[in-house]
């Protein structure tokens, strides 16, 4: 069955950026000129998706009115003879079938997906995590839904991460398959004990889910941070009939880190077409003197 729904969890509360999320949700923390989570969404428009939900909780709605229309704003811009930045403007609201669901409580990423039961229906789904940006010319969501294709199972986005960090993270049982694929059999969320780790590849930011992950989130217990864990979910799938770990292609930002917000900023403004080669002037300048 083609994958055309996709999930975006967004009901975190952004304690590692505060003080800047006490008041503005993370995902709508902007990269040069567009919040975080439309450079999401774009990716995932850009693997094939036609319907997103997306999960937030109290306080987020401005994330729902920037994929609304707003027609006092493009009245200004078209009376001002701004039709190129109206034409923008407006394709946000174009970009997809979006729909928005409210996690009423914050028990954790297997509970939020979970909130998306009755919109998945019987069908795979993608979820790209609301903190992870991933920027590359092949849409790392994309990557996901050609995997599960061709396998046939559910399939998780990874990247090796350095061995000192693999506790905040999962680490995975894997075995080569080809190319950047890899058959994943086992995966425990954050390692705590040397003996733990399976590996240094870890899930980050995207996965491809089967329908029947709902049914094993409904008995999975909680996990570390007391909250229902996604990665505990899929280890029951791994355990059972096996997941696709694809190491995608393309640089992850964490937005949900101050550092990883910079580089995002920095690394996608030198790209910028209208704005790369003056940035590029700035940072020439300013370098020497550090």
């Amino acid at each position: 069955m083609k994958v055309t729904k996709a999930v975006i969890p967004a009901a975190g509360l952004g304690t590692r950026v505060l003080p800047a999320t006490k008041a503005m949700p993370k995902e709508m923390l902007t990269i040069v000129d567009k919040p975080a989570i439309q450079y999401i969404v774009e990716e995932a428009v850009n693997s094939g998706i036609t319907d997103i939900l997306i999960i937030t909780n109290r306080g987020k709605g401005v994330i729902e009115d920037h994929f609304d229309r707003c027609p006092e704003l493009e009245e200004r811009l078209l009376a001002s003879g701004k039709q190129d930045v109206y034409d923008e403007v407006v394709s946000i609201s174009k970009l997809a079938n979006i729909y928005f669901i409210r996690q009423k409580e914050t028990k954790g990423l297997g509970h939020a997906v979970n909130c998306a039961r009755s919109f998945v229906g019987n069908e795979p789904f993608a979820v790209l995590y609301g903190d992870d940006v991933i920027i590359g010319d092949d849409p790392a969501c994309g990557q996901l839904i050609r995997a599960y294709e061709k396998y046939g199972k559910a399939a998780v986005g990874i990247k090796a991460v350095p061995e000192t960090d693999i506790h905040k993270y999962s680490s995975l049982k894997v075995e080569h398959l080809e190319d950047n694929l890899f058959s994943c059999t086992d995966m425990v969320e954050k390692p705590q004990r040397p003996e733990d780790v399976l590996s240094l590849y870890s899930i980050l930011g995207r996965c491809v889910l089967t329908p029947n992950i709902f049914d094993i989130l409904d008995n999975t217990a909680p996990g570390a941070g007391g909250e229902i864990q996604l990665t505990d979910a899929m280890r029951c799938l791994a355990q059972t009939v096996g997941i696709t770990g694809v190491d995608y292609t393309g640089k992850r930002y964490d937005m949900g880190d101050k550092l990883g917000i910079l580089q995002a900023t920095v690394e996608i403004a030198l790209k910028n077409p209208n704005l790369g080669e003056a940035f590029k002037a700035y940072l020439k300048e300013i370098v020497p003197t550090l």
